[in-house]
């Protein structure tokens, strides 16, 4: 470990920033940098890819988090030592609700544990939830670039295939059947991330919210191909409800 670095995202640990961005993949860093002001590589390790730039002003941080919660923990624990106060993570998901369809966006207000990460932060009891200020102002910006948004709760899960292959799983009856619950109880979409960061979040005193670009909705559109990644939608609702709330602060 180097002392004057973050030990996974490798940037300096004197960097000083408020605001960050977090989508998963490290090759959509470099897409979200285009939609701010004066983007600049900082640092990239492992699945840590990190770009600053400025948004009304005030210094931004894009970060890619990986796949999964320990990564994604990670990540936002080493962010919030370089002062990150609020975040907003951008990602993709599967509809399970009827009402979500391909091309939507969902915007959760919370997520269900169903993941390894948040449970070494917060008993199970604990709910993972994002902050309602962010919510609102990524609500908002959708709804002023008339964009179809849901919000409401999704599924974090550790395990891809044991939504996509449950059947294959030694313990199919328990994924297949909590699957049902889920429908029965209007969960929006099923995701990987959203649970591990909001309790991290909560932990560090992060304000928190989270863009999901709807992939496919298994249960309406078992035909459709998956791997429709137009994230520009969530991209857009992500940095201006993040201007929202720069501009809100006042700075």
């Amino acid at each position: 470990m180097n002392e004057k670095t973050l030990m996974h995202l490798n940037i300096p640990v004197e960097t000083n920033i408020k605001y960050a961005i977090l989508p998963g993949d490290p090759g959509r860093v470099d897409k979200i940098a285009e939609y701010i002001e004066e983007p600049r590589f900082i640092a990239q390790n492992r699945e840590f890819r990190s770009f600053s730039g400025k948004i009304e002003g005030e210094t931004v941080i894009i970060t890619s988090t990986g796949i999964g919660g320990p990564s994604a923990a990670i990540a936002l624990e080493e962010l919030a030592l370089i002062g990150v106060k609020t975040a907003v993570r951008i990602g993709t998901c599967g509809g399970i609700s009827e009402d979500v369809s391909c091309g939507d966006i969902v915007i959760p207000t919370a997520a269900i544990r169903m993941e390894g990460t948040s449970k070494e932060y917060a008993p199970v009891e604990y709910p993972a939830c994002a902050d309602f200020d962010v919510i609102c102002a990524l609500a908002g910006a959708a709804k002023r670039n008339g964009v179809k948004y849901h919000t409401g709760v999704v599924q974090s899960k550790d395990s891809f295939y044991g939504q996509h292959r449950p059947e294959s799983m030694p313990v199919s009856y328990e994924l297949e059947n909590k699957w049902e619950a889920w429908k029965k109880l209007n969960v929006l979409a099923s995701e990987m991330e959203s649970a591990a960061l909001f309790t991290v979040a909560s932990v560090r005193r992060i304000k928190i919210g989270c863009v999901l670009h709807v992939m496919w909705n298994q249960a309406k559109e078992k035909t459709a191909a998956y791997g429709s990644d137009k994230t520009d939608i969530a991209i857009m609702t992500a940095v201006e409800g993040l201007r929202t709330i720069i501009c809100g602060n006042g700075r």
